[in-house]
């Protein structure tokens, strides 16, 4: 795909830095070793002295004394605190040397500093956020603007424009999920608040303008640093998150669509810049901001820039890894649910060997081996709802990822109806259309069942699916393995809004 590139080969004085190259200790610990696999390949930075790169730093403990003497660490190796963390031990900098890292660890007293890994392939475009430090919460502005080519959300294609009202017939995932049965039951509670984690959504437009919840959307694509004016949260080059926005709770008002949940509220959690990228700093704020605003579902349309595959056995990307990791679990523990796109490279989860797309900030991606080590984040972290996408035939999109043991559920994902910028609604494709159906069941789960834990939600999530077997032949890559009750296409099955909403 076409991605915006910094020509930092072009500069004189460089280092080769090893881009997240074995893992370092989390603090969890592992019953058994885990089956060898081949080592994944190391992807190396070419650093340029004087270019600002950006980086995450995990402490052993998130306490006060340990964070101070993190940013202290980061301060004395000449970098900047870009945004500190301390809900969950990490910290965002900020440095133009080529041997911050190095020097970090060196500094980092006590122990404090666990691992410390770059979060991008290039250096960072939209500069370093002035007044910003250990609080995080300086004055910014508004990052640099520019056309999106290509986004790592996946290559969703507006097939053409849907005239309104549309709730019938043009809405048919609703009918397969039974959302329009659920929905003589209850349309969702407006105390229940869901986070886009997306591109921003349009607020002006007619089905979203009364669902949106604006004290509690953020923009998090200036470094990774909370930005709360309303500017920011909308959508500036990308009508993905308004489109997905629309599937969860588009409001019932008599014009145009109806989304999942229509009556639960939605925060506009902008992860994706105006150049696309997804990087990793962007996914955390998003996440801590969800734990610390009472969210009680994300949806994750998207993968994380710029791997599509973060691997354990590489140490920067095994920091980042934690870093978000850190972060999802954060807002779980604070009551929110996930539900994330299994992506849309037909790539067998489970069963991992090749990447030819990452980095994908750079102008030519490595090759490389993968192993099941490597992981598309945040969708196979533990604690996520992973979705796969299917088509009005009830089949797999032969787009969608799969993975036995990887993929919870299945929900249409294939010329899916939604709102769109500007007041309009088309059809879109991808994974990301299927895992907005899912955080909208959810979101009716937890309208019907307001003491539900994330980890009961989850389970229910999965064992009320629509079974559904595997086809007879294989679907644009590995073929189906496993089950009626589960298998590697599907997982427990087709998301089931009815089921959710019920006693």
């Amino acid at each position: 795909m076409n991605r915006r590139v910094s020509a930092m080969a072009r500069v004189t004085g460089v280092v080769a830095a090893a881009l997240f190259t074995v893992a370092y200790a989390s603090g969890t610990a592992t019953a058994a070793a885990p089956v060898k696999e081949p080592a994944s390949t190391p992807v190396n930075v070419v650093l340029v002295e004087g270019q600002t790169y950006s980086y995450v730093l995990n402490v052993k403990q998130a306490n006060p004394g340990q964070m101070m003497l993190a940013e202290r660490a980061v301060t004395d190796a000449g970098g900047v605190v870009v945004q500190s963390w301390p809900q969950i031990g990490v910290v965002v900098a900020h440095s133009t040397h080529v041997t911050f890292k190095a020097d970090v660890m060196k500094l980092a007293k006590g122990n404090s500093v666990v691992s410390i890994g770059l979060t991008r392939g290039v250096p960072v475009i939209e500069g370093t956020p002035t007044g910003t430090g250990p609080t995080g919460n300086g004055a910014i502005g508004k990052g640099q603007l520019g056309a999106i080519t290509a986004m790592s959300i996946g290559d969703d294609q507006i097939l053409s424009v849907v005239p309104d009202p549309f709730e019938s017939p043009y809405q048919w995932d609703m009918t397969m999920i039974r959302a329009d049965q659920a929905h003589e039951i209850t349309d969702g509670s407006p105390t229940v608040l869901v986070g886009v984690l997306d591109s921003g959504i349009d607020g002006d437009h007619v089905d979203l303008a009364s669902q949106i919840d604006r004290a509690d959307s953020v923009n998090c694509t200036i470094a990774g640093v909370p930005d709360t004016s309303p500017q920011g949260w909308y959508p500036t080059s990308s009508p993905h998150g308004t489109h997905v926005a629309g599937t969860i709770a588009a409001a019932r008002n008599g014009i145009g669509m109806v989304g999942v949940a229509p009556a639960v509220k939605l925060a506009s959690i902008k992860v994706v810049n105006d150049d696309g990228w997804i990087y990793p700093e962007y996914a955390i704020c998003g996440f801590v901001w969800a734990g610390l605003h009472g969210v009680d579902v994300t949806n994750n349309s998207y993968y994380i820039d710029p791997f599509e595959y973060w691997c354990s056995d590489q140490p920067d990307q095994a920091a980042v890894k934690e870093a978000v990791r850190r972060a999802v679990d954060f807002s779980t523990a604070q009551g929110a649910v996930h539900a994330a796109a299994a992506g849309n490279s037909s790539t067998d989860l489970a069963n991992k060997t090749i990447d030819a797309g990452s980095p994908d900030d750079w102008a030519t991606p490595v090759v490389r081996t993968i192993n099941n080590g490597c992981q598309d984040i945040p969708s196979e972290l533990p604690g996520v709802v992973t979705v796969s996408s299917i088509t009005q035939d009830s089949l797999l999109s032969a787009f969608s990822s799969r993975g036995l043991n990887v993929v919870d559920v299945a929900a249409p994902g294939q010329q899916i109806a939604s709102t769109y910028p500007g007041g309009r609604w088309v059809y879109m494709s991808g994974t990301s259309m299927a895992s907005p159906h899912v955080a909208g069941v959810l979101a009716l789960m937890k309208s019907a069942h307001p003491n539900w834990t994330p980890a009961q939600m989850e389970k229910a999530i999965e064992t009320q699916a629509i079974d559904l077997p595997c086809p007879a032949t294989a679907i644009g890559g590995a073929a189906c393995v496993g089950t009626t009750a589960k298998n590697s296409y599907y997982g427990e099955g087709i998301v089931n809004a009815l089921a959710a909403v019920q006693p």
